[in-house]
């Protein structure tokens, strides 16, 4: 499934000759960018923090962000030129190098350090054990995504050997494994925040377990944007990192109820109470960066895992995929 998603993605620049820059001005004067982000999800709070507190306004940008529903369809919009900058999983910029891919898009910021999946199961749980899974089916995303690549190295790291002590169900979209769930398919599902706990609250699934507090941190989300930006805009590549960073750093000091307040305009179907528990459940399992730097040991780790899982052709260097010279700069100039 990769190795077809990577083609196509390295298809498509060679078939790309000309786009449409995604960005453009604003009636307000703005420049307007375009950010596709892999989904939508309570555990990208500072990225919902930085447009409506007002950071990226700050830093002279319009964010508009179109939801790709799935790592592969976020960068295909970065590659085709229809998003300036794109927030989905590392391992999908670790996949166009390893398919031979020199003119590729860059990792300029991290996001957030570890899986914030849940795992869900039909019954509540008291104490919990890994155990609990032997001969029992679970919905665990798309081979080659870091939800099914966690889980399995979690699974792994607990004893349990998918395919003979515990069937991973590897067939369903990701945006739909929570319909898959409610519809009887398998006796446990990850889920990320707010669905997660939302199901909770319906009586739809139970959380029994924390995947992003089992695997350790890893950089898990991260945004990427073209050589092309790099090289002709760099000046907008920090604008965007700035605002970040700021948001960054107000989420790290905010109260769980200021997070939710700011997130609302984008969960309009989430009341106050919910986001700041699931605000407080992130917070609590330092799930978000306080800076956008990446660090060589999180990126190695996150190799590792991709490893694991037999989809890495060949280890990536850093540097060739991660420039944080903008995110740097973005400290500079908090005084961080």
């Amino acid at each position: 499934m990769k190795r077809i998603v990577a083609f196509v993605l390295c298809f498509l620049m060679l078939v790309i000759t000309a786009s449409l820059a995604a960005c453009s001005e604003s009636k307000t004067g703005l420049r307007r960018v375009t950010l596709n982000e892999v989904t939508r999800s309570v555990f990208y709070a500072p990225l919902y923090v930085a447009v409506s507190r007002g950071f990226f306004e700050k830093e002279g940008v319009e964010l508009e962000i179109v939801t790709g529903g799935g790592s592969d369809a976020s960068m295909t919009a970065l590659l085709a030129g229809e998003a300036d900058f794109a927030l989905m999983g590392p391992e999908t910029g670790v996949y166009v190098i390893n398919e031979g891919k020199t003119d590729h898009p860059m990792i300029i910021g991290q996001l957030t350090k570890r899986d914030g999946s849940f795992l869900l199961g039909r019954e509540p749980v008291e104490s919990f054990s890994w155990e609990m899974l032997k001969g029992k089916s679970v919905i665990g995303g798309r081979p080659g995504g870091m939800p099914y690549m966690t889980l399995m190295y979690v699974l792994n790291k607990n004893g349990l050997t998918p395919g003979e002590d515990v069937e991973v169900i590897s067939n369903i979209q990701f945006n739909l494994m929570g319909g898959a769930f409610e519809s009887g398919t398998g006796d446990f599902v990850t889920l990320f925040e707010p669905t997660a706990s939302k199901f909770e609250a319906n009586g739809s699934g139970h959380i029994i377990a924390n995947i992003g507090l089992e695997s350790g941190e890893v950089p898990y989300t991260a945004f990427m944007t073209s050589p092309k930006i790099l090289k002709n805009d760099p000046a907008l590549v920090q604008s965007f990192i700035n605002a970040i960073a700021k948001a960054q750093a107000w989420v790290k000091n905010a109260s769980d109820a200021d997070i939710a307040e700011a997130m609302l305009p984008f969960f309009p179907d989430t009341d106050i109470p919910t986001l700041s528990a699931v605000a407080k459940s992130y917070r609590e399992t330092d799930s978000w960066m306080d800076n956008p730097v990446m660090t060589d040991d999180a990126f190695s780790r996150l190799l590792d895992i991709i490893e694991f899982n037999g989809e890495l052709k060949a280890r990536v260097d850093f540097k060739e995929l991660v420039d944080n010279s903008f995110a740097e700069k973005a400290l500079k100039e908090l005084g961080r």
